[in-house]
């Protein structure tokens, strides 16, 4: 990533708290959120059933017509809630993951840890049949069972982070594709197909229960890693650095990790596995706000805006299919990364 120059804040104390606001990181925060809502206006307009932007909000308000109220309502608005919530997760887990490697490519994906969510949730389809919330409940804990190995085995001197941390999971995350892969093998037409239909990552039939469970991992876990942000820009500067500043380096490192896997997991547990959008959303907030700080705030809302717009373009693909929407950002991700990759003078790796 960039070295980039660190805005220049203004300082507010309320009583003994002192905030430190970067004047443009808040502007550029507020335009993505703007975007993500008008987006999100756009996609509810856009489906079987045409509407125009004044419908949709009408029928938000239920003063529309009443088949606009009831698509609106029951189906498109908890599909873009859960869009906006789960690319929200996404953004901030990946600023968590690439400021604790200190690297561009540490994203919950690359670092295996999506894929352990996935082998949590095919485990389910598989060899219990099971419906959706256990589906998501399997999706958490095989996040968090992956995070919990990857941790231990990239512990060296009880330090982990860097380098031991990208190449652990990458092994372990290439582990569990074989298994997901002898998963799909072993298990029956039915659910091998609902299972790869689940990989493919797809905002298709979201619910309230979807919204509740990406909604609630947002709510509880980006206040914990915005308390802890301010730590981990510190840690970026190396650990005995950060130390010396009063930072217990690895409690905090442990708390944003586990932190971090409990979002990826929640956003793969409302949609499936979702490419790019974790790696990209912190990268790009920061170019944007020209800032080194963890961008807690402004990746949530890089990525809530990037998983909606995703969402557009999967609608309005020129084809007579419903393309899933992990396919697209997984197709835009494998470009960017290409892109990253080549450019090495900007990567650290």
């Amino acid at each position: 990533m960039t070295a980039l120059r660190p805005p220049t804040g203004r300082l507010i104390r309320i009583g003994r708290i002192a905030l430190v606001i970067h004047p443009r990181a808040v502007v550029v925060t507020a335009v993505l959120i703007l975007v993500a809502l008008a987006a999100a206006v756009v996609a509810m307009a856009t489906g079987t059933l045409a509407l125009t932007p004044g419908e949709v909000l009408r029928a938000l308000g239920g003063t529309g017509e009443d088949a606009a109220v009831k698509v609106v309502q029951t189906v498109r608005l908890p599909r873009m809630l859960t869009a906006i919530l789960a690319g929200a997760a996404l953004g901030v887990s990946g600023a968590v993951f690439q400021s604790v490697s200190r690297n561009a490519l540490g994203s919950p994906e690359i670092i295996g840890f999506t894929t352990g969510a996935a082998t949590g949730a095919i485990m389910q389809i598989v060899l219990y049949d099971a419906g959706g919330v256990r589906i998501a409940i399997g999706a958490l804990a095989g996040g968090v069972l992956t995070a919990l190995v990857v941790y231990l085995l990239s512990v060296r001197g009880r330090v982990s982070g860097g380098y031991q941390l990208i190449l652990t999971g990458i092994g372990v995350g290439a582990i569990l594709q074989a298994v997901n892969e002898f998963l799909l093998a072993y298990g029956g037409l039915d659910q091998a197909i609902q299972a790869n239909v689940w990989l493919a990552g797809s905002l298709y039939l979201r619910g309230w229960v979807h919204v509740v469970t990406a909604g609630a991992a947002c709510a509880l876990l980006v206040p914990l890693i915005a308390v802890l942000a301010r730590r981990a820009s510190l840690m970026e500067m190396g650990d005995d650095i950060a130390r010396q500043l009063g930072v217990r380096t690895e409690r905090t490192r442990v708390s944003l990790i586990f932190a971090a896997v409990l979002l990826a997991a929640a956003a793969t547990a409302a949609c499936g596995p979702i490419a790019f959008v974790a790696l990209a959303a912190p990268q790009l907030v920061r170019r944007l706000t020209g800032s080194q700080s963890l961008p807690v705030v402004g990746a949530a809302a890089m990525g809530a805006c990037l998983l909606v717009v995703s969402d557009i373009v999967s609608q309005l693909l020129p084809i007579d299919a419903n393309v899933p929407i992990g396919r697209v950002t997984g197709i835009i991700g494998g470009c960017y990364l290409i892109w990253l990759l080549t450019r090495k003078d900007r990567v650290r790796v």
